[in-house]
């Protein structure tokens, strides 16, 4: 029923769609509602510790006997440059005076440690059935060892270029990831950004370049999505925005108010949030200081003086520091659990592939 079934083969689900992974928006409850409706369950890693990921894990296996998708980032670890903290302070400062926070007051750093040998041992010990990565892959001897246990390697490429070098480098399945896409860019190539294609155009690109199967990722958030889709030779897609709003995601109900809001034009690229570029629904901070500024500090520091200011302001039930990532087809996203869900895009993708095939 599906034109291409390498992914199906590859992964031992019963739909070619990947619940993307979404750190901080969700945890093991919407991964085991993704899998009980047939799609891959990806649980987001990057935020996590060791032990946290373990007892996510944990979780979900007692739920589901679904194969899971553990999640990790990759970038090159950054030292927080001081003069640049010092700046991006001073930028927000009028902001924690309005809020009445001490700016001089000691915060935690931002948490986004990349992939390392802590947990290529979770990884190791759990055996996920896939692992996928973002901004690249992690050094040779760290993927050896994920291979090693038995893991279907992933990542996501945002150019060409970039799914060459992971198909060279011996993953398994490529995620094409356009700018439609929410969250933060998968580039790891380049930085220039500005210059990256979408979906529509990146998908057919990437798939006549390499021979793994391909997923499609960014603005897919129904049937019709998922079949044009296939159309351009993807042998799956991945999915993130469109659960956002399922009960099982860990989104605050001022945040689902502003999803359901979402229109075309509600989301932008910025890099004031972590200080690399990500698109998510227009906050108050991202459209005073940015969406891009070159004060932001390197990713993840940036993170780090916001995170009180967020804290603060989301006590009042204000959403102006928050990053609700998201992409452009948040418009589409539907209030319904995760597996209903699931179940409804694989069968209405079905249906248009029957008529097109007709």
């Amino acid at each position: 029923m599906w034109p291409d079934r390498r992914i199906l083969n590859l992964f031992k689900t019963e739909f070619p769609i990947v619940q993307a992974p979404m750190a901080g928006a969700m945890d093991a409850d919407l991964v085991i509602a993704a899998a009980q409706g047939g799609a891959l369950g990806s649980l987001p890693c990057a935020m996590l510790s060791a032990e946290k990921a373990r007892e996510q894990v944990q979780i979900i296996r007692q739920r589901v006997s679904a194969p899971i998708n553990m999640n990790f980032s990759c970038q090159k670890a950054v030292d927080a440059d001081p003069a640049q903290e010092a700046v991006w302070r001073q930028r927000l400062s009028p902001y924690y005076k309005e809020l009445g926070l001490d700016p001089d007051a000691p915060v935690n750093v931002a948490n986004r440690a990349p992939f390392d040998d802590a947990m290529c041992e979770v990884v190791e010990e759990l055996k996920p059935e896939i692992v996928s990565f973002h901004y690249g892959l992690p050094d040779n001897k760290l993927l050896a060892r994920v291979k090693a246990a038995g893991s279907k390697i992933m990542s996501s490429a945002t150019t060409v270029r970039e799914a060459i070098w992971l198909e060279e480098h011996g993953v398994d399945a490529i995620i094409a990831q356009g700018t439609e896409a929410g969250g933060h860019r998968g580039t790891f190539l380049t930085t220039d950004f500005a210059s990256q294609a979408g979906t529509f155009a990146l998908v057919p690109q990437v798939v006549d370049a390499v021979r793994v199967p391909v997923i499609a990722a960014g603005g897919i958030a129904d049937g019709r999505g998922i079949a044009a889709a296939f159309a351009l030779g993807a042998a799956g897609v991945q999915i993130g925005t469109a659960y956002l709003r399922c009960p099982e995601s860990k989104v605050s109900a001022p945040a689902r108010t502003l999803l359901a809001q979402g229109r075309d034009d509600s989301t932008v690229i910025t890099n004031v949030m972590t200080g690399r570029p990500a698109r998510g629904l227009v906050n108050r901070v991202m459209r005073e200081l940015g969406p891009i500024s070159p004060d932001a500090p390197e990713f993840p520091h940036a993170a780090t003086s916001l995170a009180p200011l967020k804290a603060a302001a989301e006590k009042q039930g204000k959403l102006d520091f928050t990053n609700l990532w998201a992409g452009q087809a948040v418009r589409l996203g539907r209030d319904m659990p995760a597996a209903a869900l699931t179940r409804a895009l694989a069968g209405s993708a079905l249906a248009r592939l029957s008529k097109m095939a007709g």
